[in-house]
């Protein structure tokens, strides 16, 4: 039985020469081979395959004559025959037929040696299709190896999933059902892979004697899981209404975690990791903080974690994978930051957590980080849910925390719809301790530091009023407010003082809504003429080169509009200040009616 005759590399043209190299091949020791002998033999697969001939291919290599040449030198055909089999050639059948034979017959060293190198070097449009062909045959040989067991387990998985993370994690609900690119066959089928590991683990748990390779076995499963709680499963969108692929994969990691008997409460609220998995930190929080979701959002797997742990330490663990994943720029991130805060909050007594909790980094940067998200992120469905976070997050803080809570906020979010919302909390827990919950933070004369930062403007006169109109509205509507309820503040030392404040904050307030609608009445006027000049055109650009370096409207500059739309910015803006000079003058009305009631 011979090989094709043909081969451009080693021209080699008669059937003589081929059979006189298969028999010296017989005849030679394996460590007597040379280089070229595995490139010749290599060669002669590949022939082989090329011309359709996989059949002749398989019956060399299941000669006994050749037995002791395919032990040596068959693991060089792997890579042409997994090739031909990701082509899905027409030798398919035969070509798998001879993968599972060089499996059964080659140097499980040598074999791990050629599989890995070929994992490695998998074309990018290939990678789904080869891994699905070679998952079956790795785990074939990883279990026949007899030493280094675990090691080799480590290197093949970090292989495979380092080839995984070049492939688009599907996010839709169609994406992932077309699953274009194979990721999410390629992650179930590595699930099945690994099941013989984790049985061998269990059983040697059941073991009196634990060897050192036991332990490096199960520390390879766990690095495994916590790569892909980071990828594919915080990319992924995952629900536990909808049982996905990715669902299934993701509650495959979460069984197999305790599986192997690794803790789910010791790798979440205690220690980063029992055993270190050289990671980088990020990529480690990265992979717990998807933990903690699918534990506390999805619920998987929710039944075997501890109950004795009260959901305010709860919260203050979840609290730096919340931060990891709220500080992201990804939308899958964001989402499953969201979900935790909220659930891990959901849990916890209103009106309960202590002040010393913002003493820790985490329980200040969390909330900055959703101010982050509340400020900038341009997903409306994210932003809208962030907010509803951040109302129950001060619902849970008692009334100490609420007050070092707003006063922080107030200082340092920089954005006057952040403000506003946190102006019409303090209006609402004012209000709350007027109808009999009386507390020095809120009616006492710790609230005077809250009304300074309430009832002052950032720039003084200069202050851009359009820019903070949502927080100078609801500023005076608190005022309004306080002046109606007069009653209650009377008879503390706050009234004094808040007088003063709020002579002085409408004072400034007056000078800086004279000096804008000024401003904008001349820039209205000045547009209206520009739209009457025929050459609207010429006089419109050099129009707008001004407008641009002067106005700017919730952070768009007018000379990106066009002149209508200018108009109705100019004319809104005024608008603006009619009804804050409506609010000052009822205010001022109110302060003079409870003044002549008085006397």
């Amino acid at each position: 039985m011979g090989l094709p005759t043909r081969d451009e590399e080693t021209l080699i043209v008669n059937e003589d020469e081929v059979n006189d190299i298969i028999q010296r091949w017989r005849n030679t020791p394996e460590e007597k081979l040379k280089p070229e002998d595995y490139q010749q033999f290599k060669n002669f697969g590949s022939v082989c395959l090329t011309e359709g001939d996989g059949a002749q291919l398989l019956k060399f290599l299941q000669d006994e004559e050749n037995r002791d040449i395919v032990k040596s030198m068959g693991c060089v055909l792997m890579t042409p025959l997994v090739k031909e089999v990701v082509k899905k050639g027409k030798s398919l059948d035969h070509c798998q037929a001879s993968i599972t034979h060089l499996t059964m017959t080659c140097s499980p060293d040598e074999l791990m040696h050629s599989l890995l190198e070929l994992i490695e070097n998998t074309d990018p449009g290939d990678i789904s299709e080869t891994i699905l062909t070679l998952l079956p045959h790795l785990q074939t040989v990883l279990l026949s190896l007899d030493d280094r067991k675990a090691a080799r387990l480590g290197c093949a998985l970090s292989a495979l999933q380092q080839q995984l993370s070049r492939l688009p994690v599907p996010y839709s609900r169609q994406q992932e059902e077309e699953d274009e690119y194979g990721l999410c066959r390629c992650y179930n089928a590595l699930a099945d892979f690994t099941k013989p590991f984790v049985e061998e683990v269990k059983r040697n748990n059941g073991s009196s004697v634990t060897t050192s390779e036991d332990e490096e076995l199960r520390t390879e499963l766990l690095k495994f899981c916590m790569r892909s709680l980071r990828e594919p499963l915080l990319e992924a969108e995952l629900n536990r209404d909808r049982k996905s692929s990715l669902w299934l994969f993701a509650t495959e990691i979460m069984f197999t975690l305790p599986a192997i008997q690794e803790s789910l409460s010791e790798l979440l609220l205690f220690s980063p990791l029992k055993r270190s998995l050289q990671t980088d930190s990020s990529e480690s929080k990265e992979s717990r903080a998807c933990l903690a979701y699918l534990l506390f959002v999805q619920l998987i797997t929710i039944d075997s974690f501890p109950a004795v742990f009260s959901p305010v330490f709860v919260l203050q663990c979840n609290m730096e994978y919340i931060n990891q994943l709220l500080s992201s720029k990804k939308e899958s991130h964001v989402l499953k930051g969201l979900a935790l805060y909220e659930k891990s909050l959901e849990n916890v007594q209103d009106n309960s957590l202590p002040v010393s909790l913002q003493d820790l980094k985490s329980f200040y940067s969390a909330p900055q980080n959703l101010r982050q998200v509340l400020t900038d992120c341009p997903m409306q469905n994210l932003r809208e849910t962030g907010l509803q976070v951040l109302q129950l997050f001060i619902d849970k803080l008692d009334s100490e925390s609420k007050h070092k809570f707003f006063r922080c906020m107030l200082k340092t979010s920089h954005h006057a719809g952040v403000e506003s919302y946190i102006v019409k909390n303090i209006r609402n827990q004012l209000e709350f301790s007027m109808k009999g919950s009386a507390n020095k933070w809120f009616l006492g004369e710790e609230l005077l530091p809250l009304l300074g930062l309430v009832l002052s403007l950032p720039q003084g006169a200069e202050t851009d009023l359009l820019n903070n109109m949502d927080k100078i509205m609801e500023s005076l509507n608190l005022l309004r407010y306080l002046l109606i309820r007069d009653k209650d503040l009377r008879s503390t030392i706050v009234w004094e003082e808040l007088c003063r404040i709020k002579d002085e904050y409408l004072k400034m307030l007056r000078v800086c809504i004279s000096i804008s609608r000024g401003y904008y009445a001349a820039e209205l006027k000045a547009l209206r003429q520009d739209q009457k000049i025929k050459a609207r055109e010429a006089r419109g650009a050099a129009r707008s080169c001004r407008l641009v370096k002067s106005i700017t409207v919730k952070n768009e500059k007018t000379s990106n509009m066009s002149p209508e739309v200018q108009h109705q910015v100019l004319q809104s803006a005024l608008v603006t200040f009619d009804l804050m000079e409506s609010l000052i003058f009822r205010i001022e009305e109110i302060t003079d009616e409870k003044q002549k009631t008085q006397s």
